[in-house]
């Protein structure tokens, strides 16, 4: 994505929002904005002075305070003013400059951005509609595999209702899932109102996953088949239908339009698709709302235990009761409370693990333990006797031996798989797991470098060679199993770097 100087430059048109006296700028712009909103373009001072003279506020504000704030809206190109000449009825009329004013559309836009904002509130809102996915999928359908049969008009709705789905299916879904994980939901989700609202939920959320589950797959295959010739050729009727539509002033070229569809139809491709490195945003979507039904389920089981817990149990200690009560004496009524409650003023001792698994096993049965107890004074300290010292050099050398005969034994399986200064993935052999940890991890490490190149160990040199663009799979065949990755290849030489 390239920037341009604009994207650099202060925004003089939202100056009227942080100035000393905004409250009069923010009211002159808004009544302005209300008129534009009502297909009046053009107002006049003295509509507005009435109408702010009508405010507690405005009492004490005169007609001369009102034309320097319209004349500093002006220089923030907030409003644009046009000479009023047909009320003059003579020279001096004319000559005093009396102006109408109008809304320049950074500022409409401006005021529309600030009551959206007034209206959202503090929480988050948004919603998870499954029918998004179908919407999307057949819009995608018909730009990839129908837009050949569609006027320039046709294909420009198709892109704009695709912009549209897309955009709402990832507003509307991040800031419902955000809303379910705010701290005010999570407070309502500890109460025990929340309890009845679960199954709700829980159908609410699982229906959208059945829906993503059901479409995605679809779209992805979509994308992963369209043709690029294809979709470049409806950027280029995309881009000439908007030169087509006539505009005043200055206009974007053919080739900004083509790179501004591209990156469009880029972003939505890596959100369903994902690259090389990184997942898509599909796949969190899906994992976000599973984890988000698991911990709705958590907090309903939770709270359900503790109703469970704080339940009354009269009945169950007045059936207790009646046993006791029927007890002929007091070892019987002590063996009932022992099976009931446990055995009474109980001192556990931990030690050793049994030897037998048999669970049926009497206690009697087992073996004793011994518990060594040791005082417990700050002074005791352990006997310790003095061992001599052993001459380990010769097991330390057979060590190393083993240990450079495996690595010269691994590094000539490396060096078998070099051909021709490289090492082909795509055309291993079955090699073994710790071939394959060493060339994945010299793949991580180049992936890591600017240079795409590394040094091991060894003193080989190593460089990676791949496309990030190519969305062709290989497998890497292994003992352990087959691993799939993108086509690679490692350029490997010793000495200087390539």
């Amino acid at each position: 994505m390239s920037m341009n100087e604009n994207d650099f430059c202060r925004i003089t048109e939202t100056a009227y929002l942080n100035q000393e006296n905004t409250w009069r700028y923010r009211a002159i712009v808004h009544y302005c904005y209300k008129k534009h909103e009502h297909m009046q373009t053009y107002v006049y001072p003295e509509d507005i002075y009435h109408k702010l003279r009508k405010d507690v506020h405005f009492q004490e504000y005169s007609f001369e305070q009102l034309e320097q704030d319209l004349a500093q809206l002006v220089a923030w190109n907030d409003l644009k003013p046009h000479q009023e000449t047909g009320r003059a009825r003579s020279i001096l009329d004319f000559k005093r400059r009396k102006f109408r004013y109008q809304c320049t559309p950074y500022t409409v836009e401006i005021e529309r951005m600030i009551g959206h904002l007034q209206s959202i509130g503090e929480e988050f809102g948004g919603s998870l509609e499954t029918t998004q996915f179908d919407r999307i999928l057949h819009a995608l359908r018909e730009l990839i595999e129908h837009a050949d049969t569609f006027t320039l008009a046709e294909l420009n709705q198709t892109w704009l209702d695709l912009q549209h789905f897309f955009s709402s299916l990832v507003q509307n879904s991040s800031d419902y899932l955000a809303h379910l994980n705010s701290a005010k939901v999570e407070e309502c989700m500890q109460t025990s109102e929340f309890i009845l609202y679960k199954d709700k939920f829980s159908q609410y959320l699982q229906s959208f996953v059945l829906g993503l589950q059901r479409s995605s797959l679809k779209i992805e295959k979509l994308f992963n088949e369209g043709k690029e010739s294809h979709i470049e050729k409806n950027f280029v009727r995309l881009a000439d239908y908007q030169l087509q539509i006539p505009r005043l002033g200055e206009q974007q070229s053919r080739e900004a339009y083509i790179e501004d569809f591209r990156e469009s139809y880029m972003v939505m491709q890596d959100w369903f698709v994902g690259t090389g490195y990184r997942t898509s945003e599909l796949q969190v979507l899906y994992t976000e709302t599973m984890d988000t039904i698991r911990r709705i389920t958590r907090f309903a089981q939770r709270l359900a235990e503790q109703h469970q817990a704080v339940r009354s149990r009269k009945n169950d200690y007045l059936y207790l009761a009646k046993w006791f009560a029927g007890c002929r004496d007091n070892r019987e009524a002590a063996e009932l409370s022992s099976v009931l409650f446990g055995a009474s003023c109980v001192r556990h001792f931990f030690v050793q693990t049994r030897e037998s698994d048999n669970i049926d096993a009497h206690i009697e049965d087992e073996k004793p333990a011994l518990v060594e107890i040791r005082p417990r004074v700050n002074t005791y300290r352990e006997r310790t006797r003095q061992i001599a010292i052993k001459d380990q050099r010769e097991k330390k050398m057979e060590l190393l031996r083993d240990y450079l005969a495996e690595r010269a034994k691994h590094d000539a399986l490396l060096d078998a798989l070099v051909v021709d200064g490289a090492i082909t993935l795509e055309k291993l052999p079955q090699i073994s797991m710790e071939v394959r940890k060493t060339l994945l991890g010299w793949v991580a490490r180049c992936m890591q470098q600017s240079t795409g190149e590394i040094q091991t160990e060894t003193g080989r040199i190593v460089k990676l060679v791949w496309n990030s663009k190519e969305k062709r799979k290989i497998c890497l065949r292994c003992d352990d199993g087959d691993f799939l990755l993108p086509a690679m290849k490692l350029m490997v030489k010793k000495g200087e770097a390539f």
